[in-house]
């Protein structure tokens, strides 16, 4: 390994060679010298979330940080979310702690956080449509429930 943190040229012949060095250094140079634009990054995670073509989208009807009247004294405030697909509606609470919502009706389901740490990380809606998550969610994110034949995806919001 050279001092800038390449390997050296005697390196390179298969025996010390390391691929995965290789692709992050790549990775970063890539970032600096060509980063991705804001636009296309929120047009992809858009397209993403429409992978299920088969999935209805819920429509944002209620943000805390909009709708709701600012309480005095109030430090860090749960953000307050609600969601609205046809008859489905999911409220959710964002805090420091992590995620909680509902499913209303009242139904079992199953969530998926999209576009975050722990995304893949399945959630379970109990039979009264309650369900936690001890991850709050980093950057963009969505939600894809499944409750029984339907398939929802939220709308990307940033916590």
């Amino acid at each position: 390994m050279t001092d800038d943190g390449f390997p050296a040229a005697d390196d390179l012949d298969g025996t010390g060679f390391d691929a995965d060095l290789l692709e992050e250094e790549l990775r970063r140079a890539a970032a600096v010298l060509d980063p991705l634009p804001a636009g296309l990054l929120q047009l992809a995670m858009e397209a993403y979330a429409l992978h299920d073509l088969d999935a209805r989208i819920a429509e944002l009807t209620f943000d805390s940080l909009v709708d709701a009247i600012p309480v005095r004294g109030a430090e860090a405030p749960p953000r307050m979310l609600t969601f609205q697909a046809g008859d489905l509606t999911v409220d959710i609470e964002v805090t420091a702690e992590g995620l909680l919502g509902q499913v209303l009706p009242p139904q079992s389901a199953r969530i998926e956080m999209l576009g975050n740490p722990a995304a893949g990380r399945a959630l379970t809606a109990d039979s009264m449509g309650r369900f936690t998550s001890d991850t709050t969610p980093v950057g963009p994110f969505a939600l894809r429930l499944r409750a029984g034949e339907d398939v929802i995806v939220t709308e990307w919001l940033r916590v």
